[in-house]
């Protein structure tokens, strides 16, 4: 039987209370969901409107949905997390066994950078960057559908290992040799490493896409010094994201490799080197937190000119300070261990880079600061979750740059000192940008817009939560508390474990206000429906399409003069296109390949984690077929007549 099931045995069912509770909750919802869908009849709805859509606003609604659902799973993990070390001092009791806070500490980590802050990240380039460029589409939106469907398949995969099999304990990077078979022959080293290798290259396929689609569909006349910051930030990104998730594919395959080849390539007793793992996994990693951080630079620059109703001042110092950040990002990784004996001239090097790095960093900061000044400023939600942004980012990154002198690495490194500059720049850079972006641009899908009172609630309660959950936590770093730590022997730390944790259930209001806000919204939509198409006064090319957009986004494509171009022809009083100026289109058609080689990466995954090679070889081939079949497909629909699209804009735009 074993060519037939691999390694499958009921032995891997869970037998700890906590992820038995989580084996049990997370089928229980899954069949509420089906079951819903089913006594709804909506299943064809979903099929033909969401499941084969090409279109990147749906696209990216679904990003975003999924993304919002991993971020009340990883904050769970984190409010179990901080609840075990507030109870984990002498005498008290310990939450859950040691081996299970490192599988939730790995899922934590894991879950809340590959499936919360990617996740959000797409979710803003599919919803914003066509409409801010003046594209019709993406450059390639079949690679989009298929990009989405690998994120998801990844994001099933690794909360499968919740069900049956066990999360990896190996943390949310899998050093070997703690990944090694040697040290953990179980599943759960296997379902990280394909569940990260599967979304990574959606997040690969990804970036190819948005470069493409800022080089090659921008508006005509729209050079790219007249492309607004975001564009920008999106470009840079999509730099990163090409160049450095190879980095990631390679490393995470050559461990693959270890586990099910019996290579040795990080193994030390094999004549492999662990610590080569180490370069290549950070190689990718530091790159990947600005990845992270630099279209969230974007949505700010977007926000804090409308909200101040200005420029953006220093516009070409904003770009010069993106692209020196994203050349920076590549010689800075080793600053990660410092402590691991490279020695004191690369340590000073890469101690140096990342004090330079600071440097573009702060004019960003400076350059909205100046935005600012003598401006009308509106304090509507996603301008308060700029401020917000601008004290905990600002902390993170004079933390970060005393952490890049190696002498005080030496006392801080790996101590919970780390995980408190980490989430400033985590929480406070990417996701308070992200919740910005959403709300700043949810009117452009759904024509309405979100509660603002609920949506400034929501960043108080985030950031005062913040502030209790990680304050603390330099102190720790600081009196020598280590990260990964579950119980303790120093009365004196409880003090401060019991505000983390305080911190985290105030965070956890604040993201449960933020569903609320969403909720409510859409339940009162009529009354937040924006009825100007313009719902913030934007200064930016979006606006020049009706609130919702439409599926074709731009009935005539348009011509760009200068940057901010929509926003001066408003003040000039724009004419209504004429009936003339209207020509024929033709749209991608929906497709089902994009979510069938999902779902067959999904089925492939599995396999190689269960040994089971029969069916590991069947979906690889079915991958292939696939694609040839989408070779062979012209991928246009009928063409819309001028006509028909003049009606529908009309339409629109009543």
């Amino acid at each position: 039987m074993e060519w037939l099931i691999g390694r499958l045995s009921l032995s891997y069912l869970p037998s700890d209370p906590v992820t038995m509770g989580a084996a049990i909750g997370m089928p229980l919802a899954l069949l509420f969901i089906v079951g819903a869908i089913t006594y709804y009849k909506k299943w064809g709805y979903l099929w033909k409107n969401w499941i084969t859509t090409t279109d990147a606003k749906k696209i990216g609604v679904m990003y975003g949905l999924v993304a919002i659902i991993m971020l009340l799973r990883g904050g769970a993990d984190a409010l179990m997390l901080r609840l075990a070390t507030a109870l984990g001092g002498p005498g008290g009791k310990q939450l859950f066994d040691t081996d299970t806070f490192q599988q939730v500490f790995t899922a934590h980590g894991t879950i809340m950078i590959f499936f919360v802050g990617m996740g959000l990240m797409f979710a803003l380039f599919n919803i914003a960057l066509p409409l801010i460029i003046g594209a019709r589409d993406v450059a390639f939106p079949f690679l989009n559908s298929m990009s989405f469907w690998l994120f998801f398949a990844g994001m099933i995969l690794i909360n499968a290992s919740l069900v049956f099999g066990g999360f990896s304990n190996g943390g949310w990077l899998g050093y070997p040799p703690l990944t090694e078979l040697q040290y953990n022959p179980g599943p759960g080293v296997d379902y990280w490493i394909w569940s990260l290798q599967i979304a990574g290259v959606g997040s690969l396929l990804s970036g190819v896409n948005f470069f493409t689609t800022i080089i090659k569909c921008r508006a005509k006349g729209m050079r790219l010094m007249k492309m607004p910051i975001f564009a920008w930030s999106v470009l840079v990104t999509s730099v990163l994201i090409m160049v450095a998730f190879p980095m990631l594919t390679v490393s995470l395959g050559l461990l693959s490799l270890d586990r099910l080849a019996g290579m040795h390539f990080f193994t030390s007793d094999g004549g492999g080197n662990p610590m080569m793992y180490i370069n290549l996994i950070w190689a990718w990693g530091h790159p990947e937190v600005y990845i992270l951080v630099m279209p969230a630079f974007g949505v700010f620059s977007e926000i804090v000119a409308t909200f101040a109703k200005k420029r953006l001042f220093g516009y070409r110092t904003m770009v010069a300070a993106l692209i020196a950040i994203m050349f920076l990002s590549f010689i800075v990784w080793q600053h990660h261990f410092f402590t691991m004996g490279a020695g004191a001239n690369v340590n000073a090097f890469f101690g140096i880079m990342t004090m330079v790095i600071a440097i573009p960093t702060g004019v960003k900061l400076f350059n909205w600061i100046f935005t600012m000044y003598k401006g009308r400023i509106d304090f509507k939600a996603p301008m308060v979750w700029f401020m917000c942004f601008a004290v905990t980012f600002t902390l993170g990154g004079v933390t970060g740059v005393l952490m890049s002198i190696p002498a005080i690495d030496f006392q801080v490194h790996n101590s919970m000192f780390l995980v408190a500059h980490f989430h400033n720049v985590i929480i406070g850079g990417v996701l308070f940008g992200y919740i910005a972006g959403l709300t700043y641009w949810f009117p452009k899908i759904f024509g309405f817009r979100l509660h603002d009172g609920l949506g400034r609630w929501s960043s108080y309660f985030w950031v005062v939560g913040f502030m209790l959950a990680f304050m603390p936590l330099y102190a720790l770093g600081l009196m020598g508390a280590v990260r990964r730590l579950d119980h303790y022997d120093d009365p004196a730390w409880i003090p401060f474990f019991v505000v983390s944790a305080v911190g985290v259930v105030v965070i956890g209001i604040g993201a449960c206000l933020f569903v609320l806000q969403l909720a409510y919204s859409v339940w009162k939509r009529k009354t937040l429906r924006d009825t100007t198409g313009d719902p913030w006064d934007g200064r930016t090319l979006e606006w020049s399409v009706p609130s919702p957009a439409p599926h074709y986004n731009f009935a005539i494509n348009p011509i760009v003069t200068r940057i901010d171009d929509w926003w001066y022809q408003k003040q000039d009083g724009v004419m209504a296109p004429k009936p003339e100026d209207y020509k024929p289109i033709a749209l991608p058609k929906n497709t089902p390949l994009g979510f069938f080689i999902g779902m067959t990466a999904f089925v492939l995954g599995g396999a190689l984690i269960w040994h089971i090679w029969w069916l590991a070889i069947f979906s690889f081939i079915l991958i292939v077929l696939f694609a040839i079949v989408r070779s062979m497909d012209d991928f246009t629909e009928e063409v819309i007549p001028a006509a028909e699209l003049l009606r529908l804009d009309k339409e629109a735009r009543a």
